[in-house]
C-alpha cells in the first residue's frame, strides 16, 4: 500500500482533524460529484467513502486522502484533486472489502497514477 496517498496534506489534516465531516458536500475540479458517507483520519490509512448520488447512478467510491486539497467547515465542502471522469472510472466500491489491503492496494494503484496524486504536499 502506498502511505503517503492515505495521509491527509498537512495543512489540510492540521486544521480539520477534529471535524466530523460526514455529510459534507464532495466538489471535484469540475464540479460536485456526491456527499462524504464515511470518513477516516488514521495515519497512513486515510479515507473518504462518497456517496454520489444519482451522479454515478447512486454509487458509492473510495477516495485516499491525499487527493482532499481542501475541507470548509462554513459550507461543510470537501475538494478533491480529480475530476468527475476521473472518480467515475475509479475501482468499484466493495463494502465487504474496502478496508483490506488488497483492495486498497487497487485503489492506490489508480489514484497513484495521475500526475498529482503523489501525496501530500505535491499538488
Amino acid at each position: 500500500m502506498q502511505p503517503e496517498l492515505w495521509t491527509y496534506r498537512s495543512d489540510v489534516y492540521d486544521t480539520n482533524k477534529s471535524l466530523d465531516v460526514a455529510g459534507y458536500n464532495v466538489e471535484a475540479t469540475d464540479g460536485k460529484i456526491g456527499s462524504v458517507d464515511e470518513a477516516t483520519y488514521d495515519v497512513g490509512e486515510s479515507y473518504l467513502v462518497v456517496d454520489t448520488g444519482p451522479w454515478i447512478f447512486g454509487k458509492k467510491v473510495l477516495l485516499p486522502a491525499s487527493t482532499v486539497t481542501q475541507i470548509d467547515p462554513q459550507e461543510r465542502k470537501i475538494y478533491v484533486a480529480r475530476t468527475k471522469q476521473e472518480i467515475k472510472d475509479a475501482p468499484e466500491f466493495d463494502e465487504s472489502t474496502f478496508k483490506e489491503t488488497s483492495y486498497r492496494d487497487r485503489v492506490g494503484e489508480y489514484y497513484g497514477r495521475f500526475p498529482y496524486g503523489g501525496g501530500p504536499g505535491t499538488y
